[in-house]
């Protein structure tokens, strides 16, 4: 079952009936999600499947209230979910769409830090 609906996870949502904006996964935030599945499903697949069908009807609700979640701190332009304490879900919203850019696990560095370069003179 778990090894479906891991295939399963969508790029794009269909078309809303509304003006609502639609809901589009980045490949590399479908990437990510899968991987952390995965990886919990070696242990508990059960548990993959529960978080793998809470951050799908998460993100799906996104597009009704866009704005509901906290502009990021880390990255200017997006918005960030927590999904559990330990995973979160960073999207870009506009009009038009709501944009999943990816999923991480909380402890992870994201973006990556990278330390400003200084000129010596």
């Amino acid at each position: 079952m778990l090894a479906k609906t891991l295939g399963q996870a969508q790029d794009k949502a269909p078309a809303p009936a509304s003006d609502k904006p639609r809901l589009e996964w980045r490949p590399q935030a479908r990437d990510n999600l899968l991987t952390i599945v995965a990886a919990i499903a070696d242990e508990n697949p059960d548990a993959a499947q529960k978080l793998m069908d809470e951050i799908q009807s998460k993100a799906a609700a996104l597009p009704k209230h866009p704005k509901l979640y906290k502009a990021s701190p880390r990255v200017k332009g997006l918005r960030e979910m927590v999904i559990r304490p330990n995973y979160l879900l960073f999207y870009r919203e506009s009009a038009e769409r709501v944009e999943i850019v990816t999923v991480i696990h909380a402890r992870r560095q994201w973006p990556p830090f990278v330390p400003p370069f200084e000129l010596k003179e």
